[in-house]
């Protein structure tokens, strides 16, 4: 930790002052104390030494790219979902119910993955987070999975469709989950410890948490486990998944025996409140944690650093601060996420810093931080740079380093490198796997190939038989980039016809599509009736598309309307779209009354963009063309 505060120059310069977070708790002063008073405890080079570990601009990030996240919050905040990273919670955080006897090696092919859609992609949306990296699985935005790929020898796809326990849950009315139990077990079915894992594993892995719960409910109320404090942290992020952090939080305290109340039941309710953008329950349970005297794990700082880093980045130093003073040391999670975000503040060189001072604790990069830090070369023009990254990543023998393609497609295609492309797809085209060829279409939509993206699709729609709505939407946002209206329709209506579901993935495809074909209207249309019609709700990518489109336009009254809608779904607390309504405001020339107050109000710390853009609409600010009127 002390090569890595080294690593970067002092933040002195850039007018950076460690300040303490005010948590909004029962107790406020536990961790902003710490945080504040106990800099008492270092001796002075200490202090000055923490500031190495801060980036070069919290106050003032420059606009990056809208998906160069490095890791989702999923990466340590989905709780119960599969993690990249080191922060796996089906092995680390919960029941051994989440895991299937033997599926461990499954995880290791995709442990620390990064969604290759969140490497390179469009700057145009945000200069803030991934539209869709917050809210979605982290090892693919598009949730693939081995079971088609042939990976792992189809290991995983056998035990979804060889687990009679999973599709007797997953294929029952949801209020008649417990009858369906009831009558299996007395048609002489046994309900064993290893059926219960597997079947508990595919609901999590298709993310059908209510019935999920559903099953742990049936499980404990006919006593067929002896649950032990991981499963029960399994039932409390099952509950705050399903009926939200109070019910939760109740769960526990009404229901959790008191020897199980630890360390593993409230990080997991942490992860929760961090999934669900609550900063003022975050920080309270954090602080109980402390109050406790719970040993607090990298996991909880990590908790921190995702909250902070999407809301209140200042507060970085902070939580590295109180990391130092409590003796936790960085994981790979937490030097991915520094990295990240040197590499968004355009610090290229703080970035190469931090990985040094990385290498210097004896942590190696994996594939993806090498990734992602090609990707940021890549966005700040350093090619050279990039090339050489992709080339290591490589390894001089890309058959043998098979498992790299799916980084190196869209990596090469986002430095415009079409015959590298094809040399890639060509040690992959003899027996693709599904993810690459998910990987190849987005690199070839890239390079401005859409034929042989169309081909490696048809490629996908021959070769697997199971197709879903998951694989669909990676054409049409090519379809949408490319301006072609048509064959998105086509494919929409393919998709109808094979009997496909439409899910949010697909919705937020069409309505990019429509969007970037310059039929705002219709694309709004097409949102409200799904959000109308549907369970499932809309993505946060969709709105911020069409509030993103309105700004363009100066329509203020739809851009609200948008904004609105936002908030509705629970998306809130983000500062991208305060950001697009003032763009809105700022493109239709009229000026807005207490926007500064509104933000506040929402608990939202303006970044530079923000502030620019505030600075711009202030209908009370004084013309310097006016001073010589004083």
């Amino acid at each position: 930790m002390w090569a890595l505060r080294r690593a970067s120059k002092s933040i002195r310069c850039h007018g950076y002052r460690v300040g303490a977070p005010r948590a909004c708790c029962a107790k406020p002063d536990v961790l902003s104390d710490d945080l504040q008073h106990g800099l008492g405890n270092h001796e002075r080079g200490q202090f000055i030494a923490i500031r190495y570990l801060l980036p070069k601009s919290f106050l003032c990030v420059p606009s990056v790219p809208a998906k160069f996240f490095v890791g989702s919050r999923n990466l340590s905040s989905k709780a119960g979902a599969r993690s990249s990273g080191d922060e796996d919670d089906l092995e680390e955080g919960f029941s051994e119910l989440e895991t299937p006897p033997d599926v461990h090696g499954v995880g290791e092919n995709h442990e620390n993955e990064v969604c290759v859609d969140e490497l390179v992609s469009e700057p145009k949306l945000s200069d803030d987070e991934s539209e869709d990296s917050l809210l979605e699985p982290a090892h693919n935005e598009l949730d693939l999975s081995d079971d088609e790929t042939g990976m792992n020898g189809g290991n995983e796809s056998q035990k979804s469709a060889t687990c009679p326990l999973f599709e007797i849950v997953a294929g029952a009315p949801f209020q008649s989950i417990h009858i369906a139990l009831d009558k299996w077990v007395t048609e002489g079915n046994t309900v064993d410890h290893d059926e219960i894992l597997n079947a508990m594993y595919s609901l999590r892995k298709h993310r059908i948490f209510g019935k999920a719960l559903k099953l742990m409910e049936w499980v404990v109320a006919n006593n067929r486990l002896d649950l032990t404090e991981h499963d029960y942290a399994s039932l409390v992020d099952l509950i705050a998944k399903v009926h939200g952090l109070y019910s939760a939080e109740k769960y526990i305290e009404m229901r959790v025996p008191k020897s199980f109340q630890g360390e593993v039941i409230y990080r997991t309710l942490l992860a929760n409140c961090v999934t669900a953008q609550n900063r003022k329950k975050t920080e309270e349970v954090f602080n109980k944690m402390r109050v406790l005297g719970f040993p607090l794990t990298d996991f909880s700082y990590n908790q921190l650093f995702l909250l902070y880093k999407q809301y209140d980045r200042k507060k970085i130093g902070d939580v590295l601060l109180l990391m130092e003073k409590e003796n936790v040391k960085p994981n790979l999670f937490t030097y991915r996420l520094l990295i990240d975000i040197k590499g968004r503040a355009k610090d290229i060189a703080g970035m190469e810093q931090v990985l040094d001072a990385m290498k210097a604790e004896g942590v190696r990069p994996n594939a993806s931080i090498q990734a992602a830090v090609a990707g940021h070369y890549i966005f700040k023009g350093h090619y050279e740079k990039a090339e050489a990254v992709l080339k290591e990543l490589e390894g001089g023998d890309l058959e043998a380093n098979r498992a790299m393609c799916c980084k190196l497609l869209p990596l090469y295609a986002a430095l415009g490198k079409v015959d590298e492309v094809g040399r890639v797809w060509k040690a992959c085209e003899v027996s693709p796997r599904l993810e690459e060829c998910v990987a190849a279409i987005m690199a070839w939509g890239k390079v401005g190939h859409v034929e042989k993206a169309e081909a490696v699709f048809e490629m996908i729609i021959k070769t697997w038989k199971k197709v879903t709505s998951k694989h669909y939407p990676t054409l049409l946002r090519i379809y949408a980039d490319h301006k072609m209206l048509a064959k998105g329709k086509d494919l929409v209506k393919r998709m109808l016809d094979n009997g496909i579901r439409l899910g949010p993935l697909t919705w937020t495809a069409i309505v990019k599509l429509y969007a970037d074909c310059g039929e705002v209207e219709k694309a709004d249309s097409i949102l409200q009736k799904v959000a109308q019609q549907t369970v499932a709700k809309p993505m946060y990518g969709s709105y911020i598309t069409l509030l993103d489109k309105y700004a363009e336009k100066g329509d203020i009254h739809n851009a609200e309307k948008i904004f609105h809608r936002l908030r509705q779904h629970g998306y809130v607390g983000r500062i991208q779209p305060y950001q697009f309504l003032l763009q809105a405001y700022i493109n239709a020339k009229t000026p807005v009354y207490g926007f500064r107050e509104r933000i506040k109000a929402d608990g939202i710390v303006p970044n530079k963009t923000v502030a620019a853009q505030l600075a711009k609409i202030d209908p009370f600010m004084k013309s310097p063309n006016l001073n010589f009127l004083d």
